[in-house]
């Protein structure tokens, strides 16, 4: 399950993927798309939120940044 870290409050514009950077805080890109290029990448808010290793940061519905615990190991699939 997620969790909140910070609270950011960024909108969020359709056409640009939103991360969390190095640094902890709240980035854009622009998407490439139809044979466009994608853009640079801009920060959006400053947060410097501090990273954990094993943990996928992201930004949620409401534009704040949420971490939750990656799966990593586990059962092997079967065919």
């Amino acid at each position: 399950m997620a969790e909140k870290v910070a609270k950011a409050g960024v909108k969020k514009e359709k056409g640009y993927l939103y991360f969390v950077d190095k640094s902890g805080d709240v980035s854009r890109a622009r998407m490439a798309r139809g044979g466009k290029k994608g853009g640079k990448a801009e920060k959006v808010a400053k947060v410097g939120v501090k990273k954990k290793s094993g943990f996928l940061y992201f930004i949620d519905k409401k534009g704040d940044i949420s971490c939750a615990k990656m799966a990593r190991g586990g059962k092997k699939k079967r065919r």
